[in-house]
């Protein structure tokens, strides 16, 4: 069975074309005129072995809000897509990264139900053309449009770049491991309930 997802969003501020396979080996083809936005993106794919192309273009002239915004409600679009009914799948994913001087752990749950709680501050006013504060709006978007309950902690860190690149790579360890096909759950939904 075939887990893609193709979703695009234009607005009056930005045009977004996302296509993701979680079936994929982490090849990424990521433009959205946000440089350190396409490095993390590109992270989070690699790491959590899903292809994904990102082709987005907005409203860069007034700051990069929008565009990483957009794709992030493009990106949980893609993946509640993909997903289906989510018949098998693990659906929890736990992880702890390290990324130099920092730790992230990140825990989420597929759950159809949406909530970020995110607690990664960072010092960095911006890097390269990416507003830090945009972490969070990103993956406030991404859990909104993909029902996921999304849980963000910051152990310890102190250099700005480090800590985004943890949170980003945290988080594709704990998706890849709730979007596994547990073959001993056949096509069992992962709830009690009956679905998800």
């Amino acid at each position: 069975m075939s887990r893609v997802g193709e979703v695009g969003r234009d607005t009056r501020e930005t045009s977004v074309n996302l296509r993701l396979d979680l079936d994929g080996t982490g090849k990424t083809s990521i433009a959205t005129g946000v440089g350190f936005f396409d490095h993390m993106l590109d992270q989070l794919a690699r790491h959590a072995l899903i292809d994904l192309e990102v082709e987005a273009t907005g409203d860069l002239h007034v700051d990069s809000h929008h565009t990483v915004e957009d794709v992030g409600i493009c990106l949980g679009q893609a993946l509640t897509q993909a997903l289906g009914a989510k018949a098998g799948i693990r659906r929890y994913g736990w992880s702890l990264v390290p990324m130099e001087e920092s730790l992230v752990q990140v825990s989420l749950d597929l759950s159809g139900r949406p909530l970020l709680v995110y607690d990664a501050p960072v010092s960095a006013e911006a890097i390269g053309n990416y507003d830090p504060e945009l972490t969070e709006e990103f993956f406030m978007a991404f859990s909104r449009n993909a029902g996921m309950t999304l849980h963000i902690k910051l152990q310890y860190g102190k250099n700005s770049h480090h800590i985004i690149e943890g949170v980003f790579k945290s988080t594709s360890q704990a998706l890849a491991a709730a979007i596994q096909v547990d073959p001993r759950r056949g096509d069992a939904i992962p709830s009690t309930k009956g679905s998800l």
